[in-house]
């Protein structure tokens, strides 16, 4: 499988989350081929405007670029970060030069925070509709008039812009750019190594209806799990989630495995056991406690079905980490 290509720009004064956010989601993307075991998706470079080393605003992380803006190879995905340095004149001026006249060779481009600033000065948003940090939308829609501003969204796409808001909704942007690529089953494993929500609840206001991200079935399950794996102790059958997805259980079943590969039963089974795992490490927790905290009916079926998925049983994964056993 050729590997996609993602330029993450950085410059002096970059906010240092929003490199390494995405690079983290890009670089745990990994799929199965051919028998030959995970095989990344993507190829994560580091792009600065010279080839000296640059450094983060806030917590003055120094970063070594492995291209610059004159040597960047070809990109499947360029993500511009945010950082107060962006703002900059001259380094703004420098960004937005290099953005506009490499865009017709690049398949999309994305924004994380404030990186909008570099991406409008390119002309390429006017008539737009991007979202940014909250805390920056006035400043940035009375410098970029002909761009129009949605400060609710976590991230949206325009066209093949994609523009996020601050820091952590970087993350939820690369997630939506993998499942674009790879589909939701990949997604959700990223997700689930980063400790992170696929598609954050609260709203849809992140999924911004008038400018569609193409939405199919399996994006509809990614959701149903984001709101699944914040209510693991409700009722969680094949019945009460074809419900919730407004299906028969019937078609919910067929269209759930098609979408990652496995029933429902043993996708939720699997779901309350990572749960579980770490709640079991937790000071002040108890078998009894974790079984009912995660959903399971009692703390009989929650040991066996702990100890057929990790061969050892409950109370010895916590001797493990020295923890009490009750």
């Amino acid at each position: 499988m050729k590997l996609k290509r993602i330029g993450l720009l950085g410059f002096d004064g970059v906010q240092a989350l929003d490199l390494t956010g995405p690079a983290e989601a890009f670089a745990a993307a990994t799929v199965e081929e051919n028998g030959d075991g995970p095989q990344r998706c993507y190829e994560v470079i580091v792009i600065g405007l010279t080839s000296k080393p640059f450094v983060s605003a806030d917590c003055h992380l120094i970063y070594k670029p492995h291209k610059t803006i004159h040597t960047a190879p070809p990109l499947d995905t360029l993500i511009i970060a945010g950082g107060p340095g962006l703002r900059e004149p001259e380094t703004n001026a420098k960004v937005s030069n290099w953005v506009k006249s490499s865009a017709n060779h690049i398949r999309r481009i994305a924004t994380v925070c404030t990186g909008t600033y570099g991406l409008a000065a390119t002309g390429l948003l006017d008539g737009r509709t991007v979202t940014t940090h909250w805390r920056n939308a006035r400043d940035f829609a009375a410098r970029f008039p002909k761009v129009k501003v949605d400060p609710n969204a976590l991230y949206l796409k325009d066209g093949n812009f994609y523009t996020s808001a601050g820091l952590t909704a970087g993350i939820d942007l690369s997630l939506a750019l993998i499942e674009e690529d790879f589909g939701s089953r990949v997604a959700l494993a990223v997700a689930r190594e980063l400790v992170v929500y696929l598609k954050r609840p609260g709203g849809q206001e992140q999924y911004s209806e008038p400018l569609k991200f193409q939405i199919s079935s399996s994006d509809a399950f990614a959701e149903l799990v984001g709101w699944m794996t914040g209510h693991l102790h409700h009722d969680l059958s094949v019945e009460a989630l074809a419900a919730k997805a407004y299906l028969g259980p019937r078609q919910f079943s067929r269209r759930f495995k098609n979408g990652f590969g496995t029933t429902p039963g043993a996708f939720v089974e699997n779901l309350r056991l990572d749960e579980a795992r770490q709640r079991l490490t937790m000071p002040n927790q108890n078998i009894e406690s974790v079984a009912a905290s995660v959903g399971f009916k009692s703390a009989d079926v929650f040991r066996r079905a702990f100890e057929r998925r990790y061969g050892l049983t409950p109370g010895s994964y916590r001797k493990r980490f020295n923890l009490r056993s009750k």
